[in-house]
């Protein structure tokens, strides 16, 4: 090729690069401009297979960002523990046996910080209950018939701060504000079951609550309404037995369940097995215990006998089920597991502080505020440019980049982006989180173009006008002329 054919296509490759960064920054202005837009704070970045970014509003600019902060937590916990780590319960037993098959001692249960103990998505309703027949026969296995200690439970290897720095009052009774804890079981989420008045306005009635919480107070504000959702809300703090529900729920139903978050999980376990051991005739003389209530107690587990360990799920699969299902409980896990696996306490605070110094050295994290690794938070601030800098390292140097692109939902198909580019144009094209709180909209990740381009994007607004799907509708516009470049 002569130096003037080199020099025409160069000249033509260079201006179609142009052309498309010319277009993408169109289509950026055409999405902030907008009525629902104005007062709003937005940050946006979208950048090409290189990582140079090709289109951006306010790209540095640190927002809370919803749940697309759980891309830190889900790629720092591949970077840093491995997808085929697993956390892991210990059953220990202290004191000796004697030959008539009575502990003259405790039982320990000494958590590890497993979030998928019993947990929904992993076991099957009438399954969720196994681990503690397998906890069972390793009683049985030794010998014990009768104790004459307790059972006596130890969350200690993550603290006892539960719930992370900011959340508010209004998130920690309900499902989705349930803490960390070093014994983690059912999701740390309780079920109430509610039965509804025939009459708008009138006071519901609870029938049961599960599991059950000995000693729990509810305070019930909860009224029948002429609506078809759940719009009632649970109120308490961690360990707290005390719970007040308000809201309302639809008229005349028989059994309406409203889930919350499960106050004291360290005992609650704790109870679950001492039940479960008396069902099978094997009974304690002491009451359940806690490492929290024996502050002045060490046990010392290399005196003890360890005759159990429960494996939780892999890591893969809870960063998968992470961002498919947007489980704050596992991403706060999963910055805990980071601290504890290195040697701290395995709270939220060791854990964001490991993350925040393991990103320094590898993307820009200046403008970076990390609180919690759910997003539930809104003292964190993020930037679009923090996001797709994170896509970027995770998609051109992480050695678990399969399995971090693999954990995220597929716009039309899966998770919470089934809905997202339903049938349109970006339809299946976008790998990505997703992040939805009052007046915060977000989504981060990969568009796959029609062209075989692959483009890293994030997309954040804060205190927009309107309703979430309203904004949801301008992004899908956007992400659909994204997919067809």
């Amino acid at each position: 090729m002569n130096r003037f054919a080199l020099l025409i296509l160069l000249l033509f490759i260079g201006s179609k690069s142009y052309s498309q960064k010319d277009e993408i920054e169109r289509y950026v202005n055409d999405f902030i401009v907008s009525e629902e837009l104005t007062n709003a704070s937005i940050s946006i970045a979208i950048r090409d297979d290189e990582g140079k970014i090709i289109g951006e509003k306010n790209n540095l600019t640190s927002l809370p960002a919803a749940s697309t902060a759980k891309l830190f937590a889900t790629a720092s916990a591949l970077e840093i523990l491995g997808p085929n780590y697993k956390a892991k319960t210990r059953i220990y037993i202290e004191g000796n046996i004697t030959t008539e098959g009575i502990l003259n001692g405790n039982i320990w249960i000494r958590g590890g910080g497993d979030p998928t103990l019993g947990s929904k998505f992993f076991n099957e309703p009438n399954s969720k209950m196994d681990f503690l027949q397998r906890w069972i026969e390793a009683i049985e296995s030794v010998g014990i018939k009768r104790i004459t200690g307790g059972i006596i439970s130890d969350a200690s290897e993550f603290g006892y701060l539960s719930a992370p720095d900011a959340w508010t009052w209004n998130d920690m009774g309900n499902y989705y504000g349930a803490g960390p804890s070093g014994l983690t079981v059912f999701d740390n989420t309780l079920e109430y079951h509610f039965k509804t008045s025939k009459y708008n306005g009138g006071l519901s009635e609870i029938l049961e609550i599960t599991p059950n919480v000995k000693g729990i107070n509810i305070f019930n504000e909860v009224k029948s309404e002429n609506i078809s959702y759940d719009n009632a809300y649970i109120y308490g703090a961690p360990y707290s037995l005390n719970r007040i529900a308000t809201g309302s729920l639809p008229i005349g139903r028989s059994n309406f369940i409203v889930k919350g978050s499960l106050p004291d999980p360290e005992l609650a376990i704790g109870e679950l097995f001492f039940d479960a051991l008396l069902d099978k005739g094997i009974t304690c003389l002491e009451e359940v215990m806690t490492k929290r209530n024996m502050s002045n107690q060490i046990p010392n587990y290399s005196l003890m006998e360890l005759i159990h360990t429960e494996y939780g799920q892999s890591l893969e699969e809870i960063i998968r089920i992470t961002n498919h299902n947007s489980v704050n409980l596992f991403a706060e896990h999963l910055v805990c597991l980071i601290a504890y696996e290195k040697g701290m306490i395995g709270s939220v605070i060791n854990g964001i502080r490991y993350i925040t110094k393991y990103w320094n050295s590898r993307i820009d994290t200046r403008g970076l505020y990390l609180t919690d690794g759910s997003g539930l938070s809104r003292s964190n601030g993020i930037s679009s440019t923090h996001l797709t800098s994170l896509l970027q390292y995770m998609q051109n140097q992480s050695k678990y980049s399969k399995e971090f692109y693999n954990s995220l939902p597929i716009s039309g198909k899966s998770g919470t982006l089934r809905s997202l580019c339903l049938n349109q144009p970006g339809h299946g094209r976008i790998h990505a989180k997703s992040g939805t709180m009052n007046r915060i909209k977000s989504y981060a990740g990969y568009v796959e173009s029609s062209t075989g381009k692959r483009f890293s994007f994030a997309i954040i607004v804060n205190n927009f006008e309107g309703s979430s799907s309203g904004i949801k509708k301008k992004m899908e516009s956007l992400l659909n002329k994204l997919s067809a470049l």
